[in-house]
């Protein structure tokens, strides 16, 4: 489904490894909105991610879809891990989105499934690889929805938070939970929206899905545990995982956002990403003063004359 995302990267990809490219290149699929040429760049060495590019773009563009060559296993793996699954191979292509070129065109495919949706676009960011790998596993996570998640709120949350995970955050600017919570935070957890483009229902469960984390519960289980449930509301995934009454799920988690005082990240309650900030380098001692330092000798050479002259003379 479309992730026209509404609005730096942490990591950059694995160094490079050998990109299969020794076979014929594979045939370019039917893209959701591409329409010209696609160049073939690579395969990752899995076989399981086709990268293509829109040649127009230059060496920006070649370079946003040689590093996703790379990194495409990476977030296969990642992504067979949170759902517990290994499934079907991809073909992606590179381009400019919405004319843009620095991600914020989002990513799409047309279904959610690997039959339907195995043919993905990502917007091309130049000079920030990280960001096409996170557009990339948006859409991949979408591919193990079993059809269900994909076009509503929550399971635009949940491809978000995959998004998120695999790439350190590097999408920080599609933020959506602080829109949300400065709107008035409307109560997207016991029902759910059937719309992946509104910022506030999204925000609202981006938010839910970081409170979770918080009390230890995995993404792996959250993301199982929500493609099992269908389009149930985020209630019902928190009544499955912590046994409680799904009709206290709301004024639980609404009361935690309160005591918060504010949102102005997607993992608010850092459940999920917890990044600490660098400790400080000690302070260095600070080196004497030149004149401490001269008075500090002549008093010296002062207590030490004046002790041998206390001396008698032999």
């Amino acid at each position: 489904m479309p992730h026209r995302f509404f609005l730096p990267p942490a990591k950059q990809p694995a160094p490079a490894r050998t990109v299969r490219k020794d076979a014929p290149a594979p045939p370019a699929p039917s893209w959701p909105t591409y329409t010209g040429q696609s160049e073939y760049v690579g395969t990752s060495p899995s076989g399981r991610v086709s990268v293509f590019v829109d040649p127009s773009l230059g060496a920006p563009g070649l370079q946003n879809a040689t590093d996703l060559v790379h990194d495409a296993d990476r977030v296969v793996t990642f992504n067979d891990s949170v759902f517990a699954a290994s499934e079907g191979s991809v073909a992606v292509m590179v381009y400019a989105l919405g004319g843009a070129t620095d991600g914020t065109g989002g990513a799409d495919h047309m279904g959610c499934d690997y039959n339907t949706g195995n043919a993905i676009e990502v917007c091309a960011s130049f000079g920030q690889s990280m960001r096409c790998s996170a557009l990339f596993e948006a859409e991949l996570s979408e591919c193990n929805m079993n059809g269900n998640l994909c076009g509503i709120s929550s399971g635009e949350a949940l491809s978000r938070w995959c998004a998120m995970a695999v790439s350190n955050n590097a999408l920080a600017d599609f933020a959506t939970a602080p829109q949300w919570y400065a709107a008035g935070m409307s109560n997207w957890v016991d029902s759910v929206e059937g719309t992946d483009t509104d910022p506030i229902s999204v925000g609202c469960g981006m938010a839910f899905l970081s409170w979770l984390q918080a009390q230890n519960f995995t993404l792996g289980q959250i993301a199982q545990a929500m493609v099992n449930l269908g389009n149930a509301p985020l209630c019902a995934l928190y009544g499955q995982l912590t046994g409680n009454d799904p009709a206290t799920a709301w004024g639980a988690f609404s009361a935690a956002v309160r005591a918060l005082g504010g949102v102005s990240t997607d993992d608010p309650f850092a459940g999920g990403l917890p990044i600490p900030a660098p400790a400080p380098s000690p302070a260095p001692a600070p080196a004497p003063a030149p004149c401490a330092l001269l008075s500090y000798v002549a008093k010296h050479f002062a207590r030490e004359l004046a002790r041998e002259m206390r001396k008698p003379s032999t």
